[in-house]
Parts: structure tokens; sequence; C-alpha cells
């Protein structure tokens, strides 16, 4: 049999090569083996989250697999057909259920009826895109391009304790369409959220304090959010910016001995780059839009400048797919991602 190798040490050397190659494998029926996974990581090897992405692309697609093992650096897989149904992944830690979705999404899109997944583990870590990213963000993105997907948060699972859970909705599309997203059109929302259980209330208060003074939004823009005392702890201050064309999400993680207002400024210096590069596209939402625009064979967005993660993803899409993506600096802080002819 004939495999695809893939270099999981490419690039930044981390679980995403490891994920868009599993994603696209199933999507074009082609086999791959990776060597040295997660290569650029302190802990390089398949841990939890990573060994549960291998299980769920495996069972929606009935694979062959070799090397699916805590710690394994290498690892083959041999798609089969995709199969839809209903599906719960366990990560069984803090570990991001968002990216084992980020997994199988792309298959599930792309098959002949629908699919429901329960997930549990991590909801909001500081190392993936959280819950309100997909909500807000990226799937209503996507189902511009044909498919539609629903997501729903059952229980928040912050690190390190995790106990979260999402459920999932997949109607499929036969193709995905391709998207231009060239322009964001001014803010026409803007909310802070901050989500708090198991600290001291305070902590939340003054990162909304924090976001009044730095960002101007008015008090109608703030929101202070509890949690139930059994999800956490935790806490995570949401700032979300709605324009005309795309939403976009970002976040500051509490951490221990770290203080209220550097955890809020570290979001709120994301949102004034953001407006002042006049980019739709973030960096993160970049990464996500990639493989649905390459699965399409078409599509464009502007963005700032490309991360070694977007480039990484990029060069794992062109070893499945032949169709181009171009990167193109527009000006100093704006960069055109083209895919397609």
């Amino acid at each position: 049999m004939s495999y695809l190798e893939i270099d999981g040490a490419m690039g930044e050397g981390g679980g995403q090569v490891l994920r868009t190659a599993l994603a696209l494998s199933i999507c074009t029926g082609k086999p791959f083996r990776i060597t040295q996974i997660r290569a650029g990581r302190k802990k390089p090897g398949l841990q939890r989250q990573h060994l549960t992405a291998v299980q769920a692309a495996r069972d929606i697609s009935a694979a062959q697999v070799e090397g699916d093992k805590m710690g394994s650096t290498t690892l083959s897989f041999v798609p089969g057909e995709i199969w839809p149904g209903k599906y719960h992944f366990a990560v069984g830690t803090a570990g991001s259920t968002t990216l084992v979705l980020q997994t199988v999404l792309y298959p599930l899109l792309l098959a002949k009826e629908e699919s429901h997944l329960t997930l549990t583990g991590g909801t909001h870590n500081s190392f993936a895109p959280p819950y309100d990213f997909l909500a807000h963000a990226f799937l209503p993105i996507l189902g511009r391009m044909g498919p539609q997907v629903t997501a729903t948060i059952e229980r928040y699972g912050f690190y390190p304790a995790g106990g979260g859970q999402l459920t999932v909705h997949i109607t499929p599309t036969g193709q995905l369409n391709g998207l231009s997203l060239t322009e964001r059109s001014e803010m026409v929302a803007c909310q802070a959220q901050a989500l708090i259980t198991g600290i001291p209330e305070h902590v939340a208060y003054r990162e909304l304090e924090r976001v009044a003074k730095k960002l101007k939004w008015s008090q109608e823009c703030l929101h202070f959010c509890p949690l139930p005392s059994d999800q956490g702890p935790g806490n995570v201050l949401l700032l979300i910016v709605a324009s005309e064309h795309v939403t976009e999400v970002f976040t500051g993680f509490a951490k221990r001995g770290v203080r209220a207002e550097t955890v809020a400024d570290g979001a709120i210096k994301k949102v004034k780059d953001y407006l002042a590069a006049e980019v739709p596209v973030g960096e993160y939402l970049a990464d996500q839009l990639l493989l649905p625009m390459a699965l399409a064979g078409e599509g464009e967005f502007i963005t700032i400048a490309p991360s070694r993660h977007t480039s990484t993803n990029i060069e794992v899409i062109q070893k499945f797919l032949t169709v181009p993506i171009k990167q193109t600096q527009l000006t100093k802080k704006a960069w055109l991602i083209h895919v397609g002819q």
C-alpha cells in the first residue's frame, strides 16, 4: 500500500499537523503515515486529546490504524468509508473537545446523512478555540458554505478539571461552496462576557472594568456571567466583536498568580490589533477557514500576517489536495489568502 508520508515536525510541529492529516485522509481516501508527532512540543507524541482525535477519526471511517497509543510518535492511518451517525467522544481530561471536533467535522460535512456528536472534556482552555469561538465566529461562516452545524454547550469544562460537554449536530452538504471574506465593514455590536466559577467574583468585575476603561465599551456591552459551582474552578474573559460580514472572538484566561487586569489587557490588545489592521479575519479564524475552503476548491479572505500555525496548516493541506493556496501581502498589516485558481 502506498502511504503519504507526513513529517509531524514540519512548521510549528504541533497537533494541528495530525488533525488536518486525519481529516483530509478521510475526505480524500488517501492513507498516510506520520512520524515525529508533535515534535515541537515539550511532551511530544500522542497525548490524551490527540489519541481521542485519532480514535474518533477511526470510528467515523472504519479506518485501519497502527500506533494509536499514548506517547506514540508514529502513526499509520488507512481510512475506509465515512460513517455518519451518533457518536460520543470522551477526552477524559481537560483536553480540548473543540480540537477533537475539528478532526471529524469535515468528513462528516461531506457524509450522506446527518450526524450527532457528544464530546466531553475541556471546553475552555488557553491552547484551543473555546466553544464561544465556534458558536459566534466559525460555525456561522461555515453555514454560508453549505452545511448546517449547530453546537450547544451542556456543561463548561475549564483547565485543569475538565468535565465539560458539547453536543454538535451536523447536517451535511454534498459539496462545500467557496466564500469570499475581503471586507469587514464597521463594527455593529460588541460584548464582553466574564465567565467565572469557583473564583472570587471581584476578578470578573475587575476584568469588565478594564474593558470599559480601555475599549470605551458601554455598560450595556459588559456581562458578568457566573456559572454553577460544580463547573469550575475557572474564569475566561470573552470579547466579541460583530461586524456586518464577520464576528470575531478574543479571549483572556485566568491563571494562578496573574492579576485580573493583566488577563483583561491581553484580550484587549488582541481586539485593538484586530481593529487597527482593518481586516475581516483574525489569526485563529484564518486557521479554521483554510480547510473548508480547500475542500470547496475555492475561497479567499483577508487577514493579518499569517502565523506559523497557518503556514503549517497550508503545507499539510497541500500534501493531500492539489488546490493552489496563495498568500499575498496587501499592506503592512493585511494579507490576502486565496484558495483555488
